[in-house]
């Protein structure tokens, strides 16, 4: 089954044949339950069991060297990606390849051997949903999407107005009314289209799949092309792996909001290792929640397979997704590769924010602060070995968090202009 022969429905309900390669090597789109294969298209859900989505490929040879003569953000990766080969020419915020850092500081602090900080606070609109965005983006063109929207807890919203900004498309995004003000004003800086809704995130995102259903001109970057955007967080595996000099590493720890980026670094990880990248090995994944909003934490600790969803209240707004997706196959990635799914609470996740500032310069966001509060508790609970080589992912920047550690941090003191007045506050 290939791109080149399959037929959409456009905005107008015309039908149109995809052009050829418009998705690269990807070949169908396959259900997660029951492996039932369709054609490549904006669909999420299997029509045989109502199972989601994924993307099925035919990847051929890819080499090293190929991946390494392309350039420095995920494009790199195109052959491995539901994108056309002409991608680079698209308008688009040109996401990814993002730093590795040695965190030897913070590893010292903890305790472990070796520790990385891959940080995704410096793409474009400073978290990793610019990676994911431009995937969907990629896909809604290649629709003819008239209107690229999405439901966001802010960080995605962020990337969408970016994304559709910088090409040229009509964006809309709803966010729920009591978001951020840092982050509602980072999306309505790109589009004036920018929707709060008063309810959760799951309010917002049920609104937004009655919309996709009901006009097929909009491209729902996680509803409707939902299986081509999860696909861009796989590039997060991909170069932890590259920048570890072609190697998987013994342990990560993983932010769960929907569950996507877990299960798709874990997918990421498989691919390379299936198409002797990088050679096969045990690596631990972790999971990481706030206590606030922690479906997937109880289940992993009850031992059950159901997701009971629950009601979010929780700084890490950007983790607060009370039905995740994807929660079911974060459980099923933790358990077989030996790894857990921990909780922290909001005084953890505040500590965190400071403790990784403080010790390596980076200023994470709720999200980050609770990965790096599940990591130091996974270290001092035994469940994480402090001997083995670990990555810990900083999902986005701490300046669409400020109201969360604005309290905890601040003046030292409060002095007069004058040599006495610094002597005498103890500082020097």
């Amino acid at each position: 089954m290939n791109g080149a022969f399959v037929s959409v429905t456009t905005p107008d309900q015309t039908t149109t044949p995809l052009r050829e390669g418009a998705f690269g090597k990807a070949t169908c789109l396959k259900c997660r339950e029951c492996g039932a294969t369709r054609e490549l298209g904006p669909h999420y859900a299997c029509y045989e069991c109502f199972g989601p989505l994924e993307i099925g490929y035919e990847f051929g040879t890819v080499t090293r060297e190929q991946i390494e003569a392309g350039p420095a953000n995920i494009w790199r990766y195109k052959a491995l990606l539901p994108v056309p080969d002409d991608i680079e020419t698209s308008p688009n915020l040109e996401p990814g390849f993002t730093r590795l850092l040695d965190a030897r500081n913070l590893a010292a602090e903890l305790g472990l051997t070796r520790l990385w900080v891959k940080d995704d606070s410096t793409n474009p609109t400073n978290s990793f949903k610019d990676r994911v965005v431009a995937c969907a983006l990629s896909a809604a063109r290649e629709f003819g999407s008239k209107v690229f929207a999405c439901p966001s807890t802010g960080n995605l919203a962020n990337a969408v107005a970016a994304a559709g900004a910088r090409a040229g498309i009509r964006t809309v995004v709803f966010i729920p009314s009591d978001l951020e003000t840092p982050k509602q004003v980072n999306s309505a800086i790109f589009t004036d289209n920018l929707v709060a809704v008063d309810g959760t995130y799951d309010d917002v995102n049920k609104l937004a799949s009655e919309i996709a259903g009901e006009d097929p001109g909009w491209a729902f970057v996680n509803v409707n092309v939902r299986p081509f955007y999860a696909e861009g967080s796989k590039t997060l595996g991909y170069e932890i792996a590259e920048q570890l000099g072609w190697r998987l590493p013994d342990q990560v720890v993983i932010p769960v909001a929907s569950g996507s980026q877990l299960t798709k670094v874990h997918k990421a990880f498989r691919e390379l290792v299936e198409l002797g990248l990088v050679e096969d090995k045990p690596c631990r994944i972790f999971g990481a929640q706030a206590r606030g909003c922690n479906p997937v934490a109880t289940a992993f600790k009850d031992g059950v397979d159901a997701i009971r969803p629950v009601k979010p209240d929780t700084i890490a707004k950007s983790l607060a997704i009370g039905n995740p997706a994807d929660g079911v196959y974060v459980l099923d990635i933790a358990r077989a590769t030996q790894g857990a799914v921990e909780e922290v609470d909001d005084e953890q996740i505040r500590d965190a924010i400071v403790l990784l500032a403080r010790t390596e310069g980076i200023f994470t966001e709720t999200a980050g602060g609770t990965t790096v509060a599940v990591l130091k508790k996974l270290v001092e609970t035994g469940q994480l070995d402090p001997s083995l080589e670990t990555v810990v992912i900083n999902t986005g920047h701490g300046l669409k968090t400020l109201d969360a550690v604005a309290g905890s941090v601040g003046p030292r003191a409060t002095i007069a202009p004058t040599y006495d007045a610094f002597t005498a506050a103890g500082i020097a």
